[in-house]
């Protein structure tokens, strides 16, 4: 049955994935359907290898096994599965329906529905990770890092609680994400190298494979040897599920600081504040009503995508829950986890692509610089009193705060005239007065730890 693509329930198949031609390139080949089929399919061609390395049946025998593994069709193995109720006992009457007669005995021999099912899950997520989601964070990574550093310069007043606080420079602020995501990247990195597979029969104590060999833990290393994965360090029917789970925990994580970094920028892009500008194209629209309207709308998305994600994360968690040695209720809820990966890798590339156009607003970020009228010279200007002696500066700086507020007038002047603090100010360095006077000057080291930053995730990601 074929269906029309407007047809379908989910937006992630006629919105996100199924109209991203360049999205289905990097990860169809790993987490469709016709993906999970012929992963499962190797797990029987690399399990028949292992029989012949280990003399049981002939490397004919096995060759022809491969070649079916490779020859094999969704269709036919969806059809058996229809007629029998059974999709892994599908796959190997589909396999053994290929082979000699002499070598369908070994198609499966030994094995379990989940021997082939979880391997071939930790192989499709595992080269996966390697070949499209990894790779996809590093150009996103480079992203950052070239706005970090063209832009570690630029005056930006710092924020916590939605308050200016002290100054910093834009590329100080986006050298957060550089290292937030860096990180991310190699805990991706790190448990997708690490998901694991299992060759170790129906309730994990290689009971079938022990009729055969004398070492079944050999043979299964044998056979995900084939795959490039490890054993489970123990397994029941199912691979244990903590590796999974940290797979998905770090995808998650990664995505939360997606969602940090799309949040600050569409509060950057509020018309009070517009120090950035999300580059629109000249036939974009941004309301179906109000024509003038330039929504942040790609970074709101990253943001919903995130809430999505991230609530699927509470059954991948609930999913570590087993009956003994095996149930079934993961296997429903498995089933939807590569949608997970998709929505994570459209949002790094978009991230990617929108970054990468940001339009910052000089003029702006040193007008609202300046709304305060030099109050942020409070801080170094207490510290420095504090430092040269005085007694109570925190308490002297808040009172003249306050009389800066109510009157308007700037902070500096305020201080140059507070008699009381003479003494004190008598003892500053010229650099120091200088820097109570133009606060702009109070960047600290931000510019350098920008440039230090960038080039620490450039030295250990090769980004």
């Amino acid at each position: 049955m074929n269906i029309d693509i407007y047809d379908c329930i989910s937006p992630l198949d006629f919105r996100y994935y199924g109209q991203d031609a360049k999205l289905q390139e990097l990860l169809g080949p790993y987490l469709t359907e016709r993906a999970r089929y012929l992963s499962e399919a190797k797990v029987e061609a690399a399990a028949a290898a292992a029989l012949a390395k280990q003399g049981v049946c002939s490397a004919e025998a096995a060759a022809e096994i491969a070649r079916a593994a490779e020859e094999i069709t969704p269709d036919e193995i969806a059809a058996e599965d229809a007629r029998i109720q059974h999709d892994t006992r599908a796959l190997v009457n589909c396999l053994q329906a290929r082979v000699s007669d002499a070598a369908k005995p070994f198609v499966h021999l030994s094995l379990t529905s989940f021997d082939v099912k979880d391997t071939a899950t930790a192989y499709r997520y595992k080269h996966c990770c390697h070949a499209a989601i990894v790779p996809e964070m590093l150009k996103l990574e480079r992203v950052l890092i070239d706005l970090a550093r063209r832009e570690k310069d630029t005056l930006q007043m710092g924020r916590t609680h939605g308050q200016h606080a002290v100054p910093i420079t834009f590329g100080f602020a986006m050298a957060e994400y550089v290292s937030r995501f860096g990180n991310r990247i190699e805990a991706v990195k790190t448990a997708g190298e690490n998901l694991r597979g299992k060759i170790s029969g129906a309730v994990g104590a290689y009971n079938a494979s022990s009729l055969f060999f004398e070492d079944p833990l050999q043979f299964e290393r044998q056979v995900l040897a084939e795959l490039d994965l490890q054993p489970s360090t123990h397994s029941t029917q199912i691979v244990e599920a903590e590796y999974v789970v940290d797979f998905f925990h770090a995808i998650i994580s990664a995505f939360g600081v997606l969602a940090n970094l799309a949040d600050d920028m569409r509060h950057l892009q509020r018309t009070e504040i517009g120090e950035v500008g999300e580059a629109f194209d000249a036939q974009q629209v941004g309301s179906s009503t109000m024509p003038h309207k330039r929504n942040p709308w790609n970074f709101e998305n990253v943001k919903s995508m995130w809430k999505l994600s991230v609530s699927r994360m509470q059954t991948v968690y609930a999913d570590q829950i087993c009956e003994h040695q095996r149930d079934l209720t993961n296997s429903a809820s498995q089933r939807f986890l590569p949608e997970i990966i998709v929505l994570f890798v459209s949002a790094v590339r978009r991230m990617a692509r929108i970054m990468g156009k940001l339009v910052t607003d000089k003029e702006r970020m040193a007008r609202n610089f300046g709304l305060t009228s030099g109050m942020v010279a409070a801080e170094p200007a207490y510290i420095l009193l504090a430092g040269y002696g005085h007694p109570d500066a925190h308490e002297a700086l808040r009172v003249l705060t306050l009389e800066a507020q109510r009157t308007g007038r700037p902070l500096g002047e305020l201080l140059n005239e507070a008699e009381e603090l003479s003494p004190y100010l008598a003892k500053f360095a010229p650099e120091q007065r200088a820097l109570l006077q133009d606060p702009s000057l109070y960047t600290g080291i931000a510019s350098r730890k920008a440039e230090l930053v960038c080039e620490e995730w450039e030295e250990k990601l090769g980004a």
